[in-house]
């Protein structure tokens, strides 16, 4: 199983621009992704910076952290698992051009996660 890590933020550029000073991780902006999207290289690892899909947590609500995309088989299958055990849908399937379909949920327990399907004609 392969794991994309994603950061959401309020001011996505402005992520960019602290995790790639702090980090210097490779970020780009992705111009066909249909949301603001920079895509991460970090040298092991890959993953995404977005706006963020739902309202973040206050302080007195705990964590508020990285999000996680496990990859899966089937998108369509695995989202109807999700919502059919209590889940609920963050933000609707979309292409990440070229790459994948992603989608993003919420547990049973508030926390956002997100799930990635590779398809190389996603979107096209």
């Amino acid at each position: 199983m392969s794991i994309f890590f994603e950061i959401h933020a309020n001011d996505a550029g402005r992520a960019a621009t602290f995790y790639q000073t702090i980090f210097g991780w490779k970020m780009n902006r992705n111009p066909v992704v249909p949301i603001e999207y920079w895509d991460i290289e970090t040298g092991d690892s890959r993953g995404g910076l977005l706006q963020r899909p739902v309202k973040a947590p206050s302080p007195q609500q705990g964590m508020n952290a990285f999000v996680c995309s496990l990859e899966v088989g089937d998108f369509d299958a695995t989202a109807a698992k999700i919502l059919s055990h209590g889940g609920q849908v963050a933000l609707e399937k979309f292409p990440v051009i070229g790459r994948c379909w992603q989608g993003y949920f919420i547990d049973t327990e508030g926390n956002t996660f997100g799930i990635f399907e590779v398809d190389e004609k996603a979107g096209m």
